[in-house]
């Protein structure tokens, strides 16, 4: 009786165990449950990158009361990312007081868009 506790005890923990990685690993491929590694891994250092962007942004903005383009932050060395992680292209849309880091992709299987602005909250498109 014992024993049959304990083996229907284990089976509970590794179906628990096992529910609780399939969905981290749904959340790390993002909007693209379907994906490849290789695209997951794009996307996930895309998102990285996206939120170096945008705090690369916040320090300028605090710095010289203003967003900056892509290329300011380059040269003003507020940040090392370059314009683009293939398949992925970077741009910076910037108004009077709020900025938008874009990623934009045509490549299959992948988020075709993919931003983040002051809420620091990377979203994407499908």
């Amino acid at each position: 009786m014992r024993g049959a506790f304990g083996l229907l005890s284990l089976i509970v923990a590794v179906a628990i165990g096992m529910f609780i990685y399939s969905r981290q690993a749904q959340s790390v491929s993002g909007s693209a449950p379907n994906a490849n590694p290789e695209t997951t891994i794009n996307v996930v250092g895309v998102k990285n990158d996206l939120i170096a962007i945008a705090n690369a942004e916040r320090a300028f903005n605090a710095d010289q009361g203003r967003y900056a383009s892509l290329e300011e932050l380059t040269s003003g060395k507020y940040m090392t990312i370059r314009s683009e992680r293939p398949p992925y292209a970077y741009s910076v849309d910037v108004t009077g007081s709020s900025f938008r880091v874009n990623a934009e992709t045509s490549a299959p299987g992948a988020p075709p868009h993919l931003w983040v602005d002051e809420s620091m909250v990377v979203q994407s498109s499908n």
